[in-house]
């Protein structure tokens, strides 16, 4: 019986490695060694039906520009039948040396393939023979990406422009696209400019009609001098190339492909600023500006506000120095400046003005002297310094009071002349009186005593509250509800200070109010709702107008996370939910 039972198990085990044995899962390359700039076709081909969950190789050193299509083969051929099922992907490689693309996997009857390794070799560029029937070579001719730089050598903080365009010859169709890489401004200080419509125009590109979009356009404002590189933007297409063919009814066929390029590197040589002339207060101001101090008032009371206006307006680099500051006598109380930016974004770069407004707030009566004011700044174009000097503010204060002079204050002190007499030693003693440091003996005294006995009165003591603190450590339920009044306190702080910034602050005021329903009603946030916290208020007698002003404010606190507000409007909703905070905690 037992040789009758190995029998039976060594024919199904042969039959099941048979069976299998027979599916094959490989991989194929259109080419084993290429160029940098070359592509190639890889196939993953399985010979049985059935087989899924199919998963690719990384590819890791190169980039699937196509794919992954499938193909299904099935043959009938003298009562034979064939099958294969191939995932293909259109590939080019990154970089320069020699790689292998790992195993491919499938599943087939719950028993996973490996395809086979392929080894591939990389090397520089090869010259790609012109072959206008090739619709690679087609679409390589007929689809550019152009980033066009308004200047190839700024001075540091010298604004620029760059403005990527796609031009597609008028001869083939464009399907689709996607932005594979967005160009990097390492070293730039740098701001989008929205492109509004992307709209195909017509135009020219090398002498020949095109049709061309503008993709993107940004303001460049180098940071330092040397040689920068702007990096190019990198996309792919869905192209349909005319075959020269017609069809039945004379429309031209059209083969459809995948096709990826990118615009050219741009090689920005910044110049430095020159070290000669330049003058001390410079802060790095580049362009062309206007600068002015004013006061909105000159005559004024004591403790009567005005307001000094120092502002620079013109065109450059607006947002990266500082605005002069003004010096101030100390009798006039100045108070922090307001920082305005109204500055505009466009490809003649940044135009506007920028302004820092004090505060002034006199003390006493008199005239006061807010003295000139210097700014300096680099004209890129002048290619020299150029200094504004502003002319100094009197303020003149009219009424308050009199500020007391220091010099009428030492006119009222006379000189005396030093007298000499008898008495002058007298503080020199000749006899003294010692004492003993210590009077009393520190041994045997009731201090003594009190330091000995301490200990053992520390121990009964230390037990009591060692024990009240395990009895607060066991109260489970009265922990909870001590945490729950305590996180409730710290979300009502967190949410006030997070005014103004809508998401958070309704985060942190919902969190408040379910952790002081925690605490006071002794129910837990999965619990909370509308039907349940009505309930339970009426049950401890609580106003129905003010339990109808709770739900209000978590109402908010939901919505408002999702729909625009302003300050005023949180700060609305935090008083209220801090007042029916405290007219439910009088009830309870």
């Amino acid at each position: 019986m037992k040789m009758i039972k190995f029998y039976i198990l060594t024919i199904l085990i042969f039959i099941t490695h048979v069976i299998f044995a027979q599916v094959e899962f490989k991989s194929a390359v259109s080419k084993n060694k290429l160029g940098v700039n070359q592509r190639f076709r890889i196939e993953f081909i399985v010979n049985k039906q059935g087989a899924d969950n199919f998963k690719p190789p990384p590819f890791d050193n190169f980039k699937v520009v196509g794919g992954p299509s499938s193909s299904v083969n099935q043959s009938w051929i003298n009562g034979k039948a064939s099958y294969s099922q191939a995932y293909i992907y259109i590939v080019e490689p990154k970089i320069m040396g020699e790689f292998t693309i790992e195993p491919a996997t499938i599943e087939y009857k719950g028993e996973l393939l490996k395809s086979n390794t392929v080894k591939i070799t990389v090397t520089k560029e090869v010259e790609i023979p012109k072959d206008p029937n090739n619709p690679n070579y087609i679409a390589q001719q007929s689809i550019h990406l152009v980033a066009e730089v308004s200047k190839l050598k700024p001075y540091v903080g010298e604004g620029i422009y760059v403005v990527y365009k796609l031009y597609v010859s008028e001869n083939i169709n464009l399907y689709g696209s996607q932005v594979n890489e967005t160009p990097q401004y390492k070293g730039f200080w740098n701001q989008d400019i929205e492109v509004k419509q992307v709209n195909f125009k017509s135009g020219q590109f090398n002498g020949e009609n095109y049709k061309y979009v503008i993709l993107k356009k940004a303001i460049l404002i180098p940071q330092r001098s040397g040689k920068l590189v702007i990096e190019p933007i990198e996309m792919s297409f869905s192209v349909g190339i005319p075959t020269g063919r017609g069809d039945f009814f004379g429309n031209m066929i059209t083969r459809n492909i995948n096709y990826s390029t990118k615009s050219e590197v741009k090689n920005v040589n910044v110049k430095a600023l020159p070290e000669e002339g330049k003058p001390i207060d410079f802060s790095g101001a580049v362009g062309e500006f206007d600068f002015e101090v004013l006061a909105d008032k000159n005559i004024l009371k004591a403790n009567e506000a005005a307001q000094i206006i120092v502002e620079v307006s013109g065109r450059g680099n607006l947002k990266l120095f500082d605005i002069p500051k003004i010096t101030t006598p100390v009798e006039l109380e100045v108070y922090t400046p307001e920082h305005t930016e109204q500055v505009v974004t466009s490809l003649a770069g940044l135009r506007g003005s920028i302004s820092d407004v004090y505060t002034v707030v006199p003390q006493f009566k008199g005239k006061y002297k807010i003295p000139e004011v210097t700014f300096s700044y680099f004209n890129p174009n002048e290619g020299k310094y150029n200094t504004i000097n502003t002319e100094a503010i009197i303020v003149n204060v009219t009424e308050g009071k009199e500020l007391l002079s220091a010099v009428n204050n030492s006119n009222d002190t006379e000189k005396k002349q030093v007298v000499s007499n008898d008495n002058n030693f007298r503080f020199i003693a000749l006899n003294t009186t010692f004492k003993p440091a210590i009077e009393e003996e520190f041994f045997k005294s009731t201090l003594f005593y009190l330091l000995l006995l301490l200990p053992f009165l520390a121990i009964p003591i230390g037990i009591i509250i060692g024990n009240k603190r395990a009895k607060r450590a066991g109260d489970i339920f009265g922990n909870k509800i001590r945490k729950a009044d305590k996180l409730a306190r710290k979300y009502l702080s967190q949410a006030n200070k997070q005014l103004g910034n809508q998401e958070a602050f309704y985060i942190a005021l919902e969190k408040a109010l379910h952790n002081f329903l925690k605490a006071k009603l002794h129910i837990e946030t999965s619990d909370i709702s509308q039907e349940k916290i009505a309930e339970i208020l009426n049950n401890k007698c609580v106003e129905n107008v003010t339990i109808e002003e709770f739900i209000s404010v978590l109402n908010n606190c939901d919505f408002a996370r999702y729909t625009p507000t302003t300050s005023v409007l949180m700060k609305q909703d935090f008083e209220k939910a801090k007042n029916v905070i405290t007219k439910i905690d009088k009830y309870l």
